[in-house]
């Protein structure tokens, strides 16, 4: 049976054409809801608080001060280095995702101001092949570390990923090593940086330079972990407690040092640097 079609009927029974892309059904309490509300509320559903995915140009431009990010990097693009193919060429992979993303890579970096401060922020996008770090995104997270140590500025990164990008090989497996040895330089300068985790944060890089912070903040109910949790209750064969690898779950053991509603992130953020800078 089909329940909804794209033209109705109006009490003269002429056709009435609806316009698609009005609604959007919330992931976190099935409602239907009107697409610019839900817009209007940064992407936070207003019924239950779940909170969207972002983009990461809707990232920067929700927390840096309008007019003030420079993108930096934006022309590295990444090489099938390895001649990877799984269902198709890593290479054909690339063509596409770039062309349907508009991005090169997984990650858009630059600096801009919070509040009026001078920062470098990157942030992840999950639409280009699941937010995965590869040679690119290792070789951007650095450069814009490096640039915060010759500026004297913090770092802000927003992480959104599957993880390390299985189509790279070790060349991706390296990045985990050299983020976190950039992360290392920043503090050994005594330079703040603030790691903001959003849903999903997953794989190396959890296990690099994501979780290095100096202060770590995540959105409510963002999975957060290395392995996902349906792998490792396969593994362990236990069930695992409920809010496994949430963003409160984490909170409640030290994982993380506080839960940020997207509404309120751009005043934390910039009270933070104000402390730590």
């Amino acid at each position: 049976m089909t329940w909804f079609k794209k033209s109705f009927f109006s009490s003269e029974g002429k056709s009435v054409k609806v316009p698609m892309g009005l609604w959007v059904k919330c992931d976190g309490c099935a409602e239907i809801i009107y697409k610019k509300e839900v817009e209007r509320s940064l992407n936070v559903c207003p019924k239950c608080n779940y909170h969207f995915r972002l983009s990461a140009y809707e990232r920067i431009a929700m927390v840096v001060d309008e007019g003030t990010f420079v993108e930096c990097d934006f022309d590295v693009e990444p090489v099938d280095a390895i001649d990877f193919k799984d269902l198709k060429k890593y290479r054909d992979r690339l063509k596409s995702t770039q062309k349907k993303s508009h991005l090169n890579d997984a990650l858009v970096s630059g600096e801009g101001a919070i509040n009026g401060r001078r920062v470098m922020v990157a942030a992840f996008d999950f639409s280009f092949m699941g937010g995965s770090m590869g040679s690119v995104v290792g070789e951007k997270i650095t450069r814009t570390m490096e640039r915060a140590l010759e500026a004297r500025t913090a770092v802000v990164i927003f992480s959104s990923s599957g993880g390390a990008r299985m189509q790279e090989g070790t060349l991706s497996l390296m990045q985990m090593a050299k983020t976190a040895a950039a992360v290392a330089r920043l503090k050994e300068a005594g330079l703040p940086f603030i790691s903001v985790l959003t849903d999903p944060t997953t794989g190396g890089v959890t296990a690099s330079f994501a979780m290095l912070g100096d202060v770590i903040i995540a959105e409510p109910k963002a999975l957060i972990g290395f392995a996902g949790p349906r792998v490792i209750a396969e593994t362990i064969r236990q069930t695992l407690p409920e809010g496994f690898q949430r963003s409160e779950y984490l909170l409640e053991h030290g994982m993380i040092d506080m839960i940020v509603d997207r509404k309120m992130l751009k005043e934390t953020l910039s009270r933070l640097l104000e402390m730590l800078s």
